[in-house]
């Protein structure tokens, strides 16, 4: 499910991440390569690395977000880019391709599951992300899309 992009938006975080592309591999790169047993972390957030593979180029991605912990073996990420009117890349390649969806936290690989969480559910959680990192009240503010909340869990 993908809803749908929004008609206004916090433009300048396209604009950044068209600058920081080139650094980006070299980030999740050095990410993957430098875990141990505890992630490090992603503006005070554990890091956890999803590798998708992308809806229109077929090619694996991989970028470094900050996973929420919920629960026992169990994240949540939030497809805000920083309120912008478009959903990040990222969330398309999920969204085309769940199948195909890998994740990495700390020194831990799995094969991941990923549910888009609706309704309730999806406020419930958003709310709790934003009471834990400040910058996530702000997004709905900038954009008028649902901001997408997905739960990563290892696939069984």
């Amino acid at each position: 499910h993908v809803p749908p992009k929004g008609t206004r938006g916090n433009r300048m975080m396209d604009f950044f991440m068209g600058l920081m592309r080139p650094f980006a591999g070299r980030e999740v790169s050095r990410l993957q390569k430098r875990q141990g047993p505890e992630p490090a972390t992603f503006m005070g957030f554990p890091v956890l690395i999803p590798t998708t593979v992308g809806a229109k180029s077929g090619k694996e991605r991989s970028t470094v977000l900050g996973g929420f912990p919920d629960g026992d073996n169990a994240w949540l990420i939030i497809a805000s880019k920083g309120g912008s009117a478009t959903h990040p890349a990222w969330f398309h390649n999920i969204a085309h391709n769940p199948e195909k969806v890998w994740a990495q936290v700390g020194d831990r690989k799995f094969k991941a599951h990923c549910e888009s969480l609706t309704g309730k559910a999806r406020e419930d959680a958003y709310e709790r992300v934003a009471t834990e990192a400040k910058q996530y009240a702000s997004y709905p503010k900038k954009t008028d899309r649902e901001i997408p909340v997905l739960r990563i869990t290892p696939a069984s």
